[in-house]
């Protein structure tokens, strides 16, 4: 999808904005989202695993009394930042992610002096792969330890949700960050949204002849400019009228008997069912059912473009047109009206990827990306 970046290219960008050494790189992975859409701010069940692209943080802490960040992505020089007036709506655009991680780790009473951060990336905007929470919890981590703060990992994806949410204003659940730091190789994180906890479940596709797949359809999205936010007022709207605190306190359908509202039905009928297909899904993995766990990804995506109305026409043609070249399952990914569809593909997916290609060219569409998706290990240090 887009060149690799590494440790010594960015360490490289730092030296040559800032004129010193990066104290350390660090790398925080994007993240697929195996099943579980829209289930997080409903304190629900997800179920992601992380990529091996991501977001690579080259950072020194300084008494500076100011934020400077520099992107390779951006190349528009360097943002700087005072800390003492470091604020919700001080920042925008790409810095405010960075910024944001500043101030929530200030909010949570870990102060910095000044932080000089470059920013290079291997995963696509836009495309649903999480690239807010990578860029996130890579400065978060690599704050966090410079500063030799105790931060524990899920409190760390706390300060990350806290800077998308409060800071960015983007009212994301918890998922992105926790994938983004907790997750492991080989594994998908089952997460409870609602207690906090997590399992990290085998999944190994390629031990099975099968493969994880990435399609970007190349129909990007913002997600403060899309109807993520509407959705996240639907579900809190349904839940106030089932009388419950929210749609997780809804055990399975029957429970939404009481709810008229033709849409709000629809939206909260998505929440509940997609939460149970997450426990499916993980019961399946746990007996080392790979292959069965395509039927739910088909369900989903079915729930997700009629009961929750967010897919687009580039995904619904690609999850087609992918089940119909030999994939066991595909669904949208991601936020929504935009981004990626994740399909369970067989080891060699070349007639999928070239059945996708043709679907695209055939209604003039620019050609889809692919990417391999192994589930691959969370944010860490590498230089």
């Amino acid at each position: 999808m887009t060149g690799l970046a590494s440790a010594d290219m960015v360490a490289r960008w730092f030296q040559a904005e800032f004129g010193g050494p990066a104290a350390g790189v660090w790398r925080a992975p994007g993240r697929a989202n195996l099943i579980g859409e829209h289930t997080d701010y409903n304190d629900g069940f997800v179920f992601p695993f992380a990529l091996d692209r991501g977001t690579l943080a080259a950072v020194t802490v300084a008494g500076t009394g100011v934020l400077e960040l520099t992107s390779r992505q951006e190349g528009s020089g360097t943002v700087t930042v005072d800390l003492a007036g470091l604020a919700p709506g001080t920042v925008d655009g790409w810095a405010a992610y960075p910024a944001g991680v500043v101030w929530a780790l200030g909010e949570a009473g870990y102060q910095l002096p000044g932080v000089r951060v470059a920013i290079d990336s291997d995963l696509p905007q836009g495309a649903g792969l999480s690239s807010s929470a990578s860029l996130e919890c890579a400065v978060a981590l690599a704050l966090a330890q410079l500063a030799g703060l105790s931060v524990p990992r899920p409190q760390l994806a706390a300060i990350a949700r806290r800077a998308e949410n409060d800071f960015v204003g983007v009212p994301t659940g918890i998922m992105d960050q926790s994938a983004a730091l907790l997750c492991q190789a080989g594994h998908a994180l089952l997460l409870d949204c609602c207690s906090g906890e997590s399992d990290n479940v085998p999944l190994s596709p390629a031990a099975a002849g099968l493969a994880l797949l990435i399609i970007d359809t190349r129909a990007r999205h913002r997600l403060t400019e899309s109807g993520y936010a509407a959705r996240h007022i639907e579900c809190e709207e349904a839940a106030r009228a089932l009388g419950v605190p929210s749609l997780r306190d809804i055990p399975d359908l029957d429970g939404l008997a009481g709810l008229t509202d033709p849409v709000l039905h629809r939206r909260a009928r998505h929440v509940v069912s997609e939460n149970q297909r997450v426990l499916a899904m993980a019961a399946l993995l746990r007996r080392g059912d790979v292959a069965d766990g395509g039927r739910l990804l088909n369900e989903s995506h079915a729930s997700l473009r009629d009961d929750f109305e967010i897919s687009w026409p580039e995904a619904d043609v690609t999850v087609d047109t992918a089940v119909a070249a030999g994939a066991l399952g595909a669904r949208m990914m991601g936020g929504g009206f935009g981004g990626s569809v994740l399909a369970l593909v067989p080891a060699d997916s070349a007639v999928v990827r070239e059945a996708a290609c043709a679907a695209f060219a055939d209604r003039g569409w620019p050609p889809p990306g692919f990417l391999d998706a192994p589930p691959s290990a969370s944010a860490q240090r590498v230089w």
